[in-house]
């Protein structure tokens, strides 16, 4: 997509994690566009830059846990929000930006136009 005018570049640098996702989500969704709708998914791309540099509020990194199941009995597996970071710092705005938006079939579609540096 060469187009600049679908490309929106957010930068978050000394950001909050929360605020950021919630903007990253609602501009995935088009909710700022005149023409939204509920059931389309606007054409452009979401870059966001800087996400090494974004920060938390609170001791969120020592308490926060993120966790899973491997779908066998007693296979639920945790993970804390430092190690996360330490592993892959991206992976922690996508699993925001993945939870704040609604769980239907079109989410998968637009986290496609997701885009983190």
């Amino acid at each position: 997509m060469n187009n600049k005018k679908n490309t929106i570049t957010i930068d978050a640098k000394d950001k909050i994690l929360g605020r950021v996702a919630t903007q990253i989500a609602s501009l995935l969704r088009g909710k700022d566009l005149v023409d939204f709708v509920p059931y389309k998914i606007p054409d452009r791309k979401i870059i966001i830059e800087n996400t090494d540099k974004i920060k938390f509020s609170g001791k969120k990194t020592e308490k926060k846990i993120y966790y899973r199941h491997t779908g066998y009995p007693g296979g639920i597996k945790e993970e804390k929000l430092a190690d996360l970071i330490k592993r892959d710092y991206k992976e922690v705005i996508k699993r925001a930006v993945n939870r704040m938006l609604p769980d239907n079939k079109l989410r998968k579609e637009m986290m496609k136009n997701l885009i983190i540096q």
